[in-house]
């Protein structure tokens, strides 16, 4: 119940990016063409933009946290044994739900520090700027309590075990010329 939860609300997150960026798109393409073509523009696009960005960015990096999608390696953990395995995926797990704490609460003094500064164009409070890593923590924690959880009650694939996802590229490796295949 909880990972279609997670399911359900990073689909959103998704929807809401994919919101964001074309809204990014036509604010910025139609300022371009506001000020060569008319001399003019709209500066709430410029700011407005920039906040759409970082939320986008932080909406992303939920995400990607779900679908194990962060870059990284595996060059060791992926030949340690199954326990090996597991103890650095808890490690990880741990640590990250530590950041997720210290974010939130970097984010939160932030808030309560820029609540009363408004924004140059928009003249909102820049609180609201910085909420978005406070968002981020209350996000990511559920994904990697889940992962946690996940672990411990043993109903993670050896795959899994690895912190990350192959690359859908490949390795450059699996492409030999025809010549050289022969």
């Amino acid at each position: 119940m909880i990972q279609k939860i997670i399911q359900g609300y990073c689909r959103l997150l998704g929807w809401l990016m994919v919101a964001s960026l074309a809204l990014m798109v036509v604010m910025v393409f139609g300022n371009v063409v506001m000020r060569y073509a008319f001399n003019s523009g709209l500066t709430l696009s410029e700011e407005l933009s920039r906040w759409l960005f970082v939320w986008m960015t932080f909406m992303g990096a939920v995400v990607a946290l779900h679908e194990r999608a962060h870059l990284g390696t595996d060059a060791l953990v992926s030949r340690l044994p199954r326990g090996g395995q597991k103890l650095c995926l808890a490690a990880s797990l741990l640590l990250m739900l530590y950041m997720c704490w210290l974010m939130f609460d970097g984010a939160l003094q932030q808030v309560k520090i820029n609540w009363d500064s408004t924004s140059a164009v928009m003249e909102t409070s820049m609180g609201y700027f910085y909420a978005s890593g406070m968002v981020f923590a209350v996000l990511a924690a559920p994904v990697l309590l889940l992962n946690l959880f996940r672990l411990f009650a043993g109903q993670l694939s050896d795959e899994e075990l690895v912190g990350i996802r192959e690359s859908e590229e490949g390795n450059p490796n699996d492409y030999i010329p025809q010549e050289q295949a022969k």
